[in-house]
């Protein structure tokens, strides 16, 4: 009963979210003096045509009204129209785009494969290869190893992302001519391909991300190690391995858990920059083309569907916590 009211609370908890997010969202982007329907209407746009689109829009209706059916349309589905022109978006409708005749739920599901192709891997190689740093780093305070680990830290943080990109596509694809500079290829189709095609995002989305996970865990290593309880096990004769894996680690990798599930959750979201500079066709790409084309419809359920990643992502990593800290599990 404990765990179930836990699970419920924070379910409830995200539905708010998603409510309000859904909320500001539509009307930052709907009550601006923009009219989708005016974008839609085409040249010319005469009175008529444009009273026509805003109705088969339903741009013509109450701001809160509008507002009703973009968040009915996700559970139940809507339409657009009447008649035999009716445009039927089937649930979860997040919108239609009329500028790319699809619905944004389709065209979020034909983009998101590739985005998420490049943030989980990125984000398991960030995440083993900053941990791993971190704990060395932390063990070998004030070595060689130490500085040097926190000096490639640094050069991460430093580092644009696009920059990060262009050197390797300069380094591996064009100088080397080890990997592929760019494009996706479907792991369907040639997982071979699909793994060699997507090593450059990661590795570049990895040598920015790990090095703040370095530096995110050497601190909290090194405040552990420190404790009264590390002194207790060591004093017990445990070998130096479980006390820095079952004691130390266990308890710095916490805050690290809860940066990883938001981390994730965003990149799924799109990685905008990197899958501009490997020509990869994914979210981030999705968004840009939607803002300049000023698609409102794709916008507002892009963001939405964003954001929803996020809270899963945030929902998940409150699970973690009752596996990770003994403490959240007592107290659920």
């Amino acid at each position: 009963m404990t765990m179930l009211r836990f699970l419920s609370t924070r379910l409830l908890g995200m539905l708010i979210v998603l409510v309000v997010v859904a909320t500001v969202t539509y009307a930052v982007f709907y009550l601006l003096p923009t009219n989708p329907a005016q974008l839609a209407c085409g040249r010319p746009c005469t009175p008529d045509n444009l009273a026509r689109a805003e109705a088969f829009m339903g741009t013509d209706l109450p701001w809160w009204r509008q507002l009703w059916e973009f968040l009915s349309g996700i559970v139940t589905g809507r339409s657009f129209g009447h008649g035999d022109a009716a445009v039927l978006c089937a649930a979860p409708c997040f919108g239609y785009s009329f500028q790319q005749n699809a619905s944004v739920t389709d065209l979020i599901v034909s983009r998101f494969p590739v985005s998420a192709s490049i943030a989980i891997g990125a984000a398991i190689l960030w995440l083993v290869a900053g941990v791993a740093g971190g704990v060395v780093s932390a063990l070998k305070r004030g070595t060689w190893i130490d500085r040097t680990v926190m000096t490639v830290a640094i050069a991460g943080v430093s580092a644009p992302s696009y920059l990060v990109g262009l050197l390797a596509i300069l380094i591996f694809g064009f100088t080397l001519g080890w990997l592929p500079t760019g494009g996706y290829v479907p792991f369907t189709e040639d997982p071979v391909q699909w793994f060699v095609h997507l090593v450059l995002p990661w590795c570049t989305l990895a040598f920015i991300s790990a090095a703040i996970y370095a530096r995110l865990t050497r601190g909290q290593m090194i405040e552990q190690m420190g404790e009264d309880y590390i002194r207790t096990a060591r004093a017990k004769g445990l070998t130096e391995g479980r006390v820095v894996t079952r004691h130390g680690l266990r308890n710095a990798i916490i805050p690290v858990v809860t940066i990883f599930g938001l981390d994730l959750g965003a990149l799924l979201g799109g990685t905008v920059i990197t899958e501009k500079v490997f020509s990869m066709q994914g979210l981030g790409a999705l968004l840009i083309d939607a803002v300049h084309q000023l698609d409102l419809q794709l916008v507002v359920g892009f963001t939405l569907f964003a954001a929803f990643l996020i809270v899963v992502a945030n929902f998940v990593v409150d699970l973690l916590y009752v596996f990770v800290d003994p403490r959240v599990k007592a107290a659920a």
